[in-house]
């Protein structure tokens, strides 16, 4: 039976494909951007200049200095070179790191964003900017955020190596686990989240098998904008907090962070949510579905353990302490000691373990 819910669509523009990347001057032009700044990380410049060369006289520049958490101090240097060269829009080319910075820089100056993702993160479909400051990270949500438009290009993916493909994919997977049980989970968003957690489950192994799979790139792809919508559109839970918690505090990599905390996160919830348990086990086709999701990750040669990427035991408890700081909503209530034994687990690359995380 259906209950009465909120779903509020955003505002954002798509433009989904093979080839659509050649799409992004008119797509400008309909923003009605005269002068853009194209924003890249260093590791992406040429592929940002490149586009610069086929925006023709809209190409006011680039800054090809984004960088993970989007750091404070990032953002008022690429500031400076907005203001120098004029530009009246941005450009993101990119994975999470270059669509944050785009975000941060349109919450400061309110100008248009196009957005061409070149990963699976799914920040691209939300509201949302994670900016990092002094060691700590914080998440603002305005309307502001969201990017006018977001090109999807199978072909830019093609390039994507499967070890990243796998730990941004299931980085897009677990903004699709905690839309299951968000506290304003709708009907809606969770066909999207189920759908989106079933096409990357079946997806990224395939391409772990053959990387020039075009027919799996594009259904990661997919998938990986039917969890960016869910992550924009409903509220997000213990997972998300502990991975901006680990990430800003001990600067982990973002989407391999996300991808080994994700099985014992939904372990600790899944007393709580045993109806999300049943839609996560059937979109990944495994028995449990936190287990299911550990199996997935191993299965793809990814990092299992936050020790394998570069944080320090000594951390445990003070990401424990962090994670229960500043209220926040998550199905089952924080217990400390069980989200202490959680990171431990995650710091070890331990299976997760739903008998300790129920106690």
């Amino acid at each position: 039976m259906i209950g009465s819910f909120t779903f509020e669509n955003l505002p954002c523009r798509v433009v989904f494909g093979s080839g659509t990347l050649a799409a992004a001057k008119a797509e400008l032009e309909r923003l009605g951007g005269t002068r853009a700044l194209v924003l890249t990380t260093q590791q992406q410049e040429a592929q940002g200049k490149s586009l610069g060369i086929a925006l023709g006289p809209l190409y006011a520049g680039i800054f090809p200095g984004a960088t993970m958490h989007t750091p404070v101090e990032v953002t008022e240097r690429a500031l400076a070179v907005m203001k120098a060269c004029g530009a009246d829009c941005v450009v993101s080319l990119g994975g999470g790191s270059t669509t944050g910075l785009g975000k941060a820089l349109a919450l400061r100056t309110g100008v248009n964003q196009l957005c061409i993702p070149t990963t699976y993160a799914g920040s691209e479909m939300t509201p949302i900017v994670g900016q990092t400051e002094n060691g700590l990270k914080t998440t603002v949500r305005d309307a502001a955020v969201l990017p006018e438009t977001v090109i999807y290009d199978v072909d830019l993916t093609l390039t994507l190596p499967a070890s990243l493909a796998a730990t941004s994919g299931i980085n897009a997977i677990a903004h699709a686990v905690e839309a299951l049980y968000a506290r304003d989970a709708n009907p809606v968003t969770s066909l999207m989240a189920e759908e989106g957690i079933r096409a990357l489950s079946c997806a990224l192994p395939a391409i772990a098998a053959k990387a020039d799979d075009r027919e799996a790139r594009t259904e990661a792809l997919y998938g990986a904008w039917l969890c960016g919508v869910c992550l924009g559109t409903v509220g997000m839970a213990l997972h998300h907090k502990l991975c901006h918690t680990l990430g800003g505090t001990f600067d982990l990599p973002h989407a391999e962070t996300h991808t080994i905390v994700l099985p014992h996160a939904l372990a600790y919830n899944a007393p709580a949510v045993p109806d999300a348990m049943v839609r996560i086990s059937r979109a990944i086709g495994a028995a449990d579905a936190s287990k299911g999701l550990y199996d997935l990750a191993k299965r793809l040669g990814a990092k299992l353990a936050l020790r394998d990427v570069g944080m320090p035991e000594s951390g445990i408890d003070k990401a424990a302490d962090l994670a229960v700081t500043n209220a926040y909503w998550n199905p089952r209530p924080l217990d400390r000691g069980a989200i202490r034994d959680l990171i431990a687990r995650s710091w070890a690359g331990e299976p997760p373990s739903a008998t300790k995380a129920a106690a």
